[in-house]
Formats: C-alpha cells, structure tokens, sequence
C-alpha cells in the first residue's frame, strides 16, 4: 500500500481545489504547483524584490541570500556542492549551454588551424537513441560543426539500453557519451553508472539528462558518475523557466562562459574581460530570481514528502495501469517494467475488434487525448520530442500517461474509461 496520503497532498496543490475534476496525468511535460511555491515565489516578489549580488542594502542581500539558499538546497537534493550548480532558465538551456562550453574550451576538441576538429577526424560521440531533442539535437550540431560522428545506442530487451552494444560503440574514439536517466517516452530508468564506468575507462566525459527523474527518484550524481547533468524545475514541482545544469567542480573551473555578459566578470578592459569564479561566471545578466527561489522551495517539500516514498507510490499506480490496460482489446504498450520505470506509459490503440475498419486505422493518439480531454483526462499524445525513438518503435506517435505524487488509482480508471470511449466512438 503507497506510503502516500494522496488527498492531503492534493491540498497542497491549488490547481486540484479550482479544477475539482481534474485528471491530470501530464507529469513528464510539466508538474503541478504546490502552494508553497508560490508563496516563496510571491515572497519575492512581495517582500524584497530586487536584484541579486549587488545591491548593498537589506533587500538586496536578503534577495541574494534568497537566491544562494535556494542553490544550496539544489545541491543538497542531488548530492553536489553548491559551486557546482550553475542556475539556467531549463534542461534545454543547460544543454546548448553545455555544448557550447565544452567546444569553446578547446579541452575536449583542442584548437587546430582548421578550428576544433579534435584530435582526429575520427572522433565520436556517443548517445542514445531514447534522448530527448534538448540533448541530442545540440549534440548533432556539435558533431556537425567539428566534422564529429555520431553513434546512437540503440534499445535492447524490455524498453532498455542495449548495454552489449553500448560497450561496442564507446571507444577511444569517443570524446562525450550522453544518456537520458530516465526516458519520457518508456520511462525506463537507465543504469547510467554502467554508461559512465565505460565513458570514464576511454576518457570520455558523461552527460546526464535527468529531467524526467530528479524529483521521481532518488539522485545521486557522484553515485551516477556524471560529469555533467541537468534538468528543470517545471518536472518537479517547481516554476518554468528555471533549470539545472551541474558539473564537476574541476571542469567547471577549467570552463569558460557560453552566454556572456554581466556580473560574470572579474575584470574589463576596453579590449577583454576575464570571468569570475565558478558558478556565477556562467550566470550573465539578471537570472530568473524568483525561479531560482521557487525551485528551492519545490525541493524542500519534495525533501519532506521523501523522494523515496514518491517513487514507491508511483511504481504502485504503474503496476496498477499495466494491469488495467492489459484488460483492453488493442492496446500495445511500449514501456519498461515497473520496476525499472520512473512512472510513464506511452501506448497506441487499435478500434474494438469486431469492427474491422477501425481495427485497421486505430484511434490516434491525438483524437484520444482530444477525446480523454473532453472528460477532463489529460494526457500526452506525440513524438513527446523523441522521434528517432518513435522510429526505433515503429510509430509515429503515442498517447502517454505519467503519475507523480498527486495522483491515485481513481485516475487511471477515469483514463481507461476514456479510451474504452474513444474505442466506441472510432468503431462506429
């Protein structure tokens, strides 16, 4: 039995009190919001708006000690320093930002007449075919500008990696191997510490994209073996336009900026500038404060409800919509077991069986998220940003369902009702 008191949590949220009816299993695109979100956010807002690290009076400093906390609380969560949390507006931010530090730096592909071409010609990165767009689409232009290959890890048995092929693929050609914690399409958690241990043996770096599961399940970055990871806040609890990006303290240290501009500088001249210490020299310009406030209060909640206990009382309501969907006539389900997901379920569905027309043409996920959303079900429906994935399936899109704290089996019912609706309509 889940270790969650559903209904108490659900006044914490006030989504639920203005939306009474509201079936929301839309989790891995944006989480809800707990009150006291925003009230650390209105806080600011209210009470010492201003700006951070320069204002040398009461609000200034309470603002910037705000703005520190909020970082240090960060850190915490995934098991980092506070020095080595760089605050962004996103996952996609991070990424891009990411990339761009690394070529810049001329540390993974030193400089040469013909600008970064790397050691060789030969060189590779290597990533997976489950990544999301924010990771791998940086990754293909990175590769594009520095005349790089590109090698994608494909799927193995039971919506995993295929380690096997994993191992093959990363050599010593390989400079970066990248890897989604957990897909937003299968919900598969990947043993990223196995991906890391061969990066490290070849002296490849490790990226991490953990935005589908900080917040779900426990993370540990020294426990992973990331060199860099990242993630938003808006999949945890916390506001838009706040993310993550971590990374070892010695290689941030030795890497310069990407986005350049104000208080990100030790020294200006006319001609050149020189940075400030690590993080803050990858922080141009005035950050999104309150954001990074309401971050910090996302993480303390989700610290007192216990990650653990959220993981467990998801994994119990997986278990328990792979048991109601296998009831259902026509539906395929691409998945990883519950034991290795992080709480998603993409499916298609076909028509009901005794009519043949619908059979052959389905109802497509679209038509049942429009058709579920008209009961006030809301679900996914797509490529979810994952299209050589969707490929890799042989669909062109799924219908996707994923649980977070807030939810109870009641949902899952109201969503297997509506595609049982949707079924009786595209058979008529």
């Amino acid at each position: 039995m889940s270790m969650l008191d559903t209904k108490a949590i659900k006044k914490d949220f006030p989504i639920f009190e203005h939306e009474k009816d509201l079936v929301y299993l839309d989790s891995a695109a944006t989480s809800q919001t707990p009150q006291v979100v925003l009230d650390a956010m209105n806080g600011y807002y209210t009470s010492f708006r201003s700006n951070i690290h320069r204002g040398l009076y009461k609000m200034g400093e309470e603002a910037s000690e705000a703005y520190e906390s909020a970082r240090a609380s960060v850190a915490r969560f995934i098991g980092a320093a506070p020095e080595e949390i760089v605050l962004t507006s996103g996952a996609t931010a991070s990424s891009n930002m990411l990339v761009r530090m690394l070529e810049e730096s001329g540390s993974i592909f030193p400089r040469t007449p013909l600008g970064f071409q790397g050691e060789s010609l030969e060189d590779e990165i290597v990533a997976t075919v489950m990544e999301h767009h924010a990771s791998l689409i940086p990754l293909q232009e990175l590769a594009k500008r520095e005349g790089l290959a590109i090698k994608l890890v494909p799927v193995g048995l039971a919506y995993g990696i295929d380690y096997d092929a994993a191992e093959k693929l990363i050599t010593p050609k390989t400079k970066i191997v990248a890897c989604v914690l957990a897909s937003n399409v299968l919900g598969t958690i990947n043993d990223v510490r196995r991906l890391a241990d061969l990066a490290h043996k070849v002296g490849a770096l490790m990226i991490v994209d953990a935005t589908e599961a900080v917040g779900h399940i426990p993370v540990d970055v020294k426990k992973l073996g990331a060199d860099f990871l990242y993630f938003s806040g808006h999949k945890m609890l916390g506001p838009t336009g706040i993310g993550v990006l971590y990374g070892r303290k010695d290689l941030l240290e030795a890497l310069p900026p990407s986005v350049f501009g104000g208080g990100i500088v030790e020294k200006v001249t006319g001609e050149s500038a020189t940075w400030t210490s690590s993080p803050k020299r990858f922080e141009a310009g005035t950050p999104n404060i309150a954001g990074a406030i309401g971050l910090g209060a996302a993480v303390e909640y989700l610290g007192k409800v216990g990650v653990e206990n959220i993981h467990a009382h998801v994994r119990e309501l997986t278990s328990y919509a792979f048991e109601k969907l296998a009831q259902i006539p026509g539906i395929h389900v691409f998945a990883a077991p519950v034991e290795q997901n992080v709480g998603i379920i993409s499916f298609t569905i076909d028509g009901l069986p005794a009519a043949a027309t619908a059979l052959q043409a389905g109802v497509h996920p679209h038509d049942l998220a429009q058709i579920a959303g008209d009961s006030n079900v809301a679900i996914r429906a797509g490529h979810h940003c994952a299209a050589p994935l969707m490929q890799t399936l042989g669909v062109p899109a799924t219908a996707r369902a994923s649980f977070y704290l807030y939810n109870e089996k009641a949902d899952i019912d109201a969503l297997i009702e509506a595609i049982k609706k949707a079924q009786m309509m595209f058979a008529k």
